[in-house]
């Protein structure tokens, strides 16, 4: 019994010392892109999950591939047929909303509740680009906050030149909600700010998600582990501030969330809006912030919105006061 009880005091007291050691651990549980879930699904070829769906690569830096499926809006299924990559690609151009789906931790493009919105926004007639960053998937590279930003941008500036016209928007879930914020900070201080935003199951940033989890709840009573931890992160390079990010974007807002979410809980997508109304008022801008809450009994959770039968209603509806667009 004594031993047993040492065991787990040593256990238990050897986490903190790693992670202070090895900093680089904090990083590799925070993107979990080694967990490349579903195992048995071949990425270049979407078509055993996913019809309609072309699969590319991008070279996004020096050394860096990232791959991305390309998936056609509705109006598009049949023309698809027998179809090559060139054809998908100028299919891009018809002018249809454009949807970058940009997803969380944990897993590729092809994991099942990813798949499942990318079918229900297909079918509303969007069409999707479902990137793997660089280090998930079948994507080179290592993970970071930076170079996850980065590939998003060159997707975006890709879809962009690519579109014919029609809106581009970042679509982010969990930590891709990071992503799309940084993503979107960049394109506006560069002068050329995204069509729009939505934030599925969004944070306030990465640290508060990590204080809420059970592992670490486990440690609080330890005197200053939270700022330890915190610190961690940053010294990582790992903050994916929304909270921050939502205090000078501008462009349209739609969030998503539900209120039984126990990875993010629901009371930090509704202070992200308050935030971004608030900031709003204060830059004068009247760009619509929109909030979906979903009830807990509906039992969404953290990755179920797709199971929304009004959800493509919610987002043509939101497309649509775009200006000039139309689906």
């Amino acid at each position: 019994m004594r031993r047993t009880l040492a065991l787990l005091v040593g256990v238990y007291a050897s986490v903190p010392v790693l992670l202070y050691l090895s900093p680089w651990l904090l990083a590799h549980a925070v993107f979990a892109h080694l967990l490349r879930v579903p195992f048995f699904v071949d990425l270049s070829r979407p078509q055993d999950v996913l019809n309609h769906t072309c699969s590319f690569h991008l070279n996004t830096e020096e050394d860096v591939w990232v791959g991305v499926w390309h998936t056609l809006p509705a109006s598009q299924w049949e023309a698809a047929s027998g179809r090559g990559a060139d054809w998908f690609q100028e299919a891009l151009g018809d002018g249809r909303p454009v949807i970058i789906y940009l997803h969380g931790n944990v897993g590729t493009r092809a994991l099942k509740h990813r798949v499942d919105l990318v079918k229900v926004l297909s079918a509303a007639g969007f069409h999707v680009l479902s990137l793997d960053y660089r280090g998930f998937g079948d994507s080179s590279g290592d993970p970071s906050e930076a170079g996850l930003t980065s590939d998003a941008l060159y997707l975006q500036q890709w879809a962009r030149a690519r579109s014919g016209g029609g809106p581009v928007i970042l679509w982010g879930h969990s930590l891709g909600s990071g992503v799309a914020t940084n993503a979107a900070v960049r394109l506006q201080d560069a002068g050329s700010a995204v069509d729009a935003l939505v934030l599925e199951a969004p944070y306030t940033r990465i640290r508060d998600v990590a204080a809420n989890l059970l592992i670490t709840k486990i440690y609080t009573f330890l005197p200053g582990l939270k700022n330890f931890l915190f610190d961690l992160l940053k010294k990582n390079q790992i903050e994916f501030a929304n909270d921050e990010n939502l205090k000078t974007l501008t462009c349209p807002l739609l969030l998503l969330h539900a209120e039984d979410d126990a990875v993010v809980p629901h009371h930090m997508g509704l202070q992200l809006q308050q935030i971004s109304v608030e900031a709003r008022r204060g830059l004068g801008e009247h760009a619509p912030v929109t909030m979906v809450s979903y009830r807990a009994e509906l039992g969404f959770s953290h990755s179920s919105i797709h199971l929304d039968p009004s959800l493509p209603a919610t987002v043509q509806k939101f497309v649509q006061n775009l200006r000039g667009t139309t689906t």
